[in-house]
């Protein structure tokens, strides 16, 4: 069974950094790509940053030049580099796997709270 532990979230001042990363685990094949979300409250799900098995990463506009995503395939392990925080970057952060052959399935993480304040 695929399980995705994250960690690294907390409480940061403006401009601060952390770091989160995603462990998968459970008789993973075939990953297509690995990414964080992020929820606020009152608000959708959106997509922060993904990365496909091929290396090309995406990126939500709000977090272009800030953000980086990064894997280490060995360790089936993605990370979220996030710099100079923002007080709106505060959210839950979700970490997604999309794998699987024939069928194709996205597992989720159970989140991490990231909180930008002064």
């Amino acid at each position: 069974q695929v399980q995705l532990v994250e960690s690294g979230g907390g409480l940061v001042q403006p401009g601060g950094s952390l770091r989160l990363s995603c462990a998968a685990s459970g008789g993973i094949s075939n990953i297509y790509s690995m990414g964080w979300y992020r929820q606020a409250p009152g608000k959708q799900r959106e997509l922060v940053a993904s990365l496909t098995s091929g290396g090309s990463a995406n990126y939500v506009d709000s977090v272009k030049g800030r953000f980086t995503i990064s894997r280490d395939g060995a360790k089936n392990t993605v990370y979220l580099q996030m710099n100079s925080l923002k007080p709106e970057d505060t959210a839950v952060y979700y970490c997604k796997l999309r794998a699987g052959f024939p069928i194709i399935k996205d597992y989720w993480g159970q989140g991490t709270q990231v909180t930008v304040s002064s």
